[in-house]
């Protein structure tokens, strides 16, 4: 498998409404932390997730974290 880009060395901290997102697992798309077709062509494909209800959330943007999407402080050891 290939490794994903890094975006970014920390998480975008967002507040999203209750909804389905689809978080980049590749570090290609131009709209971090959200897919926008940058993966094609690559073995990468996006990640959905819900809310349930509007949340501040920190989503990870090194593509590293073992909580994906979400960030878990992976950044620090890259």
């Amino acid at each position: 498998m290939n490794e994903p880009v890094i975006a970014d060395k920390k998480p975008a901290m967002l507040e999203l409404e209750a909804g389905t997102y689809y978080w980049c697992t590749c570090g290609n798309s131009q709209n971090q932390p959200f897919c926008d077709g940058g993966h094609k062509g690559s073995e990468f494909i996006p990640q959905a997730f819900e809310l349930t209800d509007k949340k501040t959330v920190a989503l990870c943007q090194c593509k590293y974290t073992a909580n994906a999407p979400f960030c878990d402080g992976a950044h620090s050891k890259l």
